[in-house]
């Protein structure tokens, strides 16, 4: 890419010259990446006219936001599903079954019981069924989108699976207690 052809119209995944899949080289998108930002970075136009370093300035965000979208599931997940027009409604919408919404329960219950016990062994074990259920959910989200292109069942494991994201939070400000 040049300078002269960056496009802020671009979606994220055409910036990196990526197919729009929720399944990603994630080491392409590295290479990209770093290619892009020897070409946009600003200290390349700190000797240019102010326009011309807000421009520049302007194009390294751009290449940072799309960067750190695409790097992470849920987030490329969110874009993928904006990009095909779906409203997640992860604010409204957080409806979930029955069943899931007992296993956080009891997933919570357990962080706290582990957190008041300062037993770093049993968060190591949530810890690691959390990762494993995470990617289970990302492979479902992933048939989802790039084989059976059923977004509206993909929204639904968005905001499951941003149920997810808050429990590794909770897990990790339980380390951080019991650390201190």
């Amino acid at each position: 890419m040049q300078l002269a052809s960056f496009d802020f119209q671009q979606n994220h995944f055409d910036l990196f010259g990526l197919a729009q899949s929720f399944q990603i080289d994630i080491a392409q998108l590295e290479q990209q990446y770093r290619a892009l930002q020897t070409l946009v970075h600003p200290d390349k136009s700190a000797h240019l006219a102010d326009a011309e370093q807000r421009l520049a300035m302007q194009r390294a965000t751009l290449v940072n936001e799309a960067y750190q979208t695409l790097r992470n599931p849920l987030r490329r997940a969110r874009y993928l599903l904006s990009l095909h027009g779906v409203d997640i409604q992860e604010e409204n919408n957080t409806l979930m079954p029955p069943d899931f919404l007992m296993a956080q329960l009891e997933w919570r219950e357990a962080v706290s019981e582990a957190q008041q016990a300062r037993d770093g062994a049993a968060l190591d074990v949530l810890e690691a069924r959390l990762q494993r259920e995470t990617r289970e959910l990302e492979s479902r989200l992933a048939l989802k989108i790039d084989t059976e292109k059923n977004y509206a069942a993909a929204a639904e494991l968005v905001r499951k699976l941003r149920f997810m994201e808050r429990l590794a939070e909770e897990i990790h400000a339980a380390y951080d207690a019991i650390d201190n």
